[in-house]
């Protein structure tokens, strides 16, 4: 019998879900605790963060800052940001991971199946041939094959760079 181990999945079937909301962050956050919360890169009205769940290797999500859980409630300079910080977390992802192509959904209520139905976020799936192999079909369970701090360290680069780049 061959194992397949995902030892990050029973800290999110065992721990409490967090009290406080995983997009709502604190502007003066450290480098320490935006690596822990997984942020990759931060815009004036939306950021980047990888998700601590994927359902495959480098899945991102992109959140406006503001706590805001539908599209009419964004601004105009928000929804346009959070379009573009979509298509920057896809070029960044095409280079980093090279994948085949990507699902890109935004679950709007507990309904549709957003696990933090009051926090708009869109969801930035890479792709690539048969990554939904068998596992999935069969055995309802979803194999990713690289670690979290192994994604996050592969990104990073990528978007500080483009933070770099802002700043001049």
């Amino acid at each position: 019998m061959e194992r397949l181990w995902a030892p990050w999945r029973m800290e999110f079937i065992l721990n409490e879900k967090p009290s406080y909301c995983i997009f709502c962050l604190d502007a003066a956050q450290s480098e320490v605790a935006e690596k822990e919360r997984l942020v990759l890169y931060r815009d004036t009205h939306s950021f980047v963060m990888l998700n601590r769940y994927p359902y495959t290797t480098g899945h991102l999500l992109v959140s406006p800052y503001r706590h805001v859980c539908t599209l009419q409630d964004l601004t105009s300079d928000e929804m346009v940001q959070l379009f573009e910080n979509v298509r920057l977390a896809c070029g960044i992802t095409t280079k980093a991971l090279s994948p085949e192509g990507y699902n890109i959904g935004i679950n709007l209520g507990k309904i549709a199946g957003a696990g933090v139905a009051d926090h708009l976020h869109i969801h930035i799936v890479p792709r690539w041939v048969g990554d939904a192999n068998f596992m999935t079909v069969i055995a309802d369970v979803r194999v990713v094959p690289e670690g979290l701090s192994a994604t996050y360290e592969k990104f990073l680069p990528f978007f500080q760079e483009v933070s770099r780049t802002a700043e001049s």
